[in-house]
């Protein structure tokens, strides 16, 4: 049976080369980075490599790297970890309403011990409006977190202007860069935020690693208590194997991402013109321009959502109803919710990621697929059935 596997925003497969570059910490590189012996200091170079290659990546500096564990984990770090650096000053925090969860749920922690938060809406599209936040700050608040490009429906925020405005008002900003990295221009100094956050394994990477940007002279408290790994900031011994090829994958995307996202954009433009010619009913969501250029995020009428999904399966194609970290909840996501789809779509969504290893066969089969299995769920519907 055919397989394709359209979704990569739930992870990617491990580019060759980084599974390479990973390869000796499986067997004779294998010190303990802490320790000032030759065995210890072969893994804090590579470490060292690594953190330049992220910053590079990142247009930052090495200094301003730190590994985590992944990019929940950074996305915790930065939200609490800022929050109660700078609790003296006020405590109060905002974000989008159709940000991941690991920073929903760090917002709504926070206003579990006493902080308040501010959720911003979104338009149809998914956007922020700068203004907005503007108007949602306060002497008191602390942090405002909006993502880069939201992770279901691609929509990319206007990050540079909503951290302009923070930066004006002594306000500490963050940016979830986990879905964006690899898909489009992502630099430190343009974007003028203070955090900003990453995940391997949305990078051709390996899962279990990540990183968290911290502008100089930004106050943060540790997440991990335990250690002086990190500067002191993040406790435990870090995972060699994980950062070298972190460090990999940022230093080839540094040199590829452009000729992938071109690769991608005809890859779901093929697609998107395909299925909404020949499937009525949909709903394309994501903003038309301001999108990822990886990512097609449909909702489809009249149909079961994981129906559809176990279908299209079975047919032998992967793809995804949003953010992994969501899969199992039968209430419509976040983001759907706060763009307003309607309920005989809400239930249905779509999301096909693509990445630089699929191809237009891939596309013209799942392009098929899709039509066949969406005619056959909407033949028992009777919802549909009675519509028609």
């Amino acid at each position: 049976m055919t397989r394709v596997y359209l979704d990569n925003n739930s992870t990617t497969p491990v580019d060759p080369r980084v599974a390479a570059a990973m390869e000796p910490y499986l067997h004779e590189v294998f010190g303990n980075p802490s320790n000032i012996h030759s065995f210890g200091r072969e893994c804090a170079e590579t470490m060292a490599e690594a953190r330049e290659q992220v910053a590079t990546f990142l247009g930052a500096s090495p200094e301003e790297i730190f590994f985590t564990g992944g990019g929940s984990e950074a996305d915790n770090w930065a939200v609490k970890g800022t929050a109660f650096a700078r609790a003296d000053h006020g405590k109060h925090v905002v974000c989008s309403a159709i940000e991941h969860s690991a920073v929903l749920e760090s917002c709504r922690y926070l206003e579990s011990v006493g902080f308040r938060a501010t959720y911003l809406p979104v338009d149809r599209y998914g956007l922020v409006d700068p203004d907005a936040a503007k108007q949602a700050l306060t002497p008191e608040t602390a942090l405002v977190s909006v993502m880069l490009a939201n992770n279901e429906i691609g929509t990319i925020e206007p990050v540079a202007e909503i951290a302009r405005i923070c930066r004006e008002a002594g306000v500490t900003s963050h940016t979830d860069a986990v879905a964006a990295a690899g898909k489009m221009r992502v630099d430190v100094k343009e974007l003028g935020v203070d955090l900003l956050t990453i995940s391997a394994h949305k990078l051709q990477g390996p899962k279990g690693v990540g990183a968290l940007y911290i502008r100089e002279g930004t106050k943060i408290h540790p997440l991990v208590h335990g250690g002086h790994q990190e500067k002191g900031l993040r406790g435990g011994t870090e995972n060699v194997i994980g950062i070298a090829g972190l460090g990999k994958a940022c230093e080839i995307l540094k040199a590829e991402w452009q000729q992938n996202a071109e690769h991608e954009r005809k890859l779901r433009d093929r697609l998107e013109q395909a299925i909404m010619a020949r499937v009525p009913e949909l709903i394309l969501d994501g903003h038309p321009d301001k999108r990822l250029p990886n990512i097609c995020h449909v909702c489809v009428g009249y149909v079961e959502g994981e129906a559809l999904l176990m279908n299209l399966d079975m047919e032998g194609v992967a793809v995804a109803s949003g953010s992994a970290c969501s899969t199992g909840s039968a209430e419509p996501s976040p983001t759907i919710k706060a763009i307003g789809i309607p309920p005989l779509f809400a239930n249905s969504p779509v999301r096909l990621s693509f990445g630089p290893g699929n191809t237009e066969a891939e596309i013209d089969y799942t392009i098929e697929v899709f039509d066949k299995v969406v005619a056959r769920l909407r033949s028992i519907s009777p919802i549909w059935n009675r519509r028609a």
